[in-house]
């Protein structure tokens, strides 16, 4: 063909061919969607409530501000869901989930049923950075940290990977604590009925903020002793009850309580399944941090007493890669107490 033919048939195929649509935008996307943001735990308890105090303001700082709904999937402390989470739920941005913040160490501890890798995620971010606590029922003979190093004390659990059994079980290793852990709760709203109850006499993994929020009758009367926190360092407003690190007698002591107590640094974290589209992961990053320093979400926030402090999902990130290069010696003391 001549040169001049093959410039007609060119130009004469770029008239038959239709412009090309332009390419779908974030807004484009998520107009007129649902996004399903499900919590790995029962109603009632503090990862369900940073829900749905989140989903109610979280759509207005997306782009084409899409509905989110809220549903609950309680089960191994919301393991089943981690696993849904990065194997089966869609990959396009309309599914994120809350589950307890353990949950990110189980695969590092070798456990069976972890069918997830937690750096692949989509990290959105976390609504919160803070310290749980182990505290007593008011009749339970423990009152103190050097009281359950003596004797027993009875404590509610929900899911094998989750913090309410990892933290006593830690503790009693390293520690010699003498935590007797009853598992099976479906979230720490029915362990915390089961102290109430008598069933149990105590609860490892409840923060001061979730406490004041679940049971301010419980704070207002004296009704749980809160005796030892659970993090790498003191909530500033109860410098009055110790660290666990406190009580670490070797240097080998302080790093495996360290490694155990870590996710606190992102306390309520949300994430979406790995390989979402980068501009919709990026979008929701920064409608999450947006939302976190919204003056009407920290209102709600704050009058349902929920502490709120942002560690973005790039911070989450770094945070897990940290814990996943700890030394193979301290993640094999921690695994043999955890397993």
């Amino acid at each position: 063909m001549q040169p001049r033919s093959i410039l007609s048939a060119a130009l004469a195929l770029a008239f038959l061919t239709p412009p090309q649509a332009g390419a779908e935008t974030v807004a484009d996307f998520y107009h007129g969607k649902t996004i399903t943001l499900t919590v790995g735990s029962s109603a009632g308890g503090g990862y369900d409530l940073h829900a749905r105090v989140l989903a109610k303001y979280l759509g207005r700082h997306l782009p084409g501000t899409p509905a989110i709904v809220v549903k609950n999937s309680p089960g191994a402390g919301g393991l089943a869901l981690v696993n849904a989470l990065y194997a089966t739920l869609a990959r396009d941005g309309t599914e994120l989930a809350t589950f307890d913040r353990g949950i990110t160490l189980d695969p590092l501890f070798g456990g069976a049923q972890a069918k997830f890798d937690p750096l692949k995620l989509s990290w959105i971010g976390s609504a919160d950075n803070d310290a749980s606590t182990c505290l007593a029922w008011h009749t339970a003979p423990v009152k103190t940290m050097e009281d359950v190093l003596r004797q027993s004390l009875i404590v509610g659990s929900t899911g094998a990977t989750a913090i309410a059994n990892t933290f006593p079980r830690v503790l009693n290793a390293v520690l010699g604590a003498k935590f007797v852990i009853i598992p099976g709760y479906p979230g720490a709203a029915d362990a915390l009925i089961a102290m109430e109850r008598g069933e149990t006499q105590g609860f490892c993994s409840l923060g001061f903020a979730t406490l004041e929020a679940l049971r301010p009758d419980w704070v207002r009367d004296h009704k749980v002793n809160v005796f030892v926190q659970l993090a790498l360092q003191k909530r500033p407003d109860h410098p009055e009850v110790p660290l666990a690190l406190d009580y670490a007698k070797t240097e080998a002591d302080r790093q495996a309580i360290a490694l155990i107590v870590s996710p606190n640094l992102f306390a309520r974290p949300f994430a979406a399944p790995p390989g979402l589209p980068g501009e919709r992961l990026a979008a929701l990053r920064k409608a999450f941090d947006e939302t976190v320093r919204d003056g009407d979400y920290l209102a709600e926030a704050t009058a349902r007493a929920l502490h709120i402090e942002l560690v973005t999902g790039a911070e989450l990130e770094t945070v897990l890669r940290k814990i996943y290069a700890t030394p193979s010696d301290v993640v094999a003391r921690v695994k043999a107490a955890v397993n």
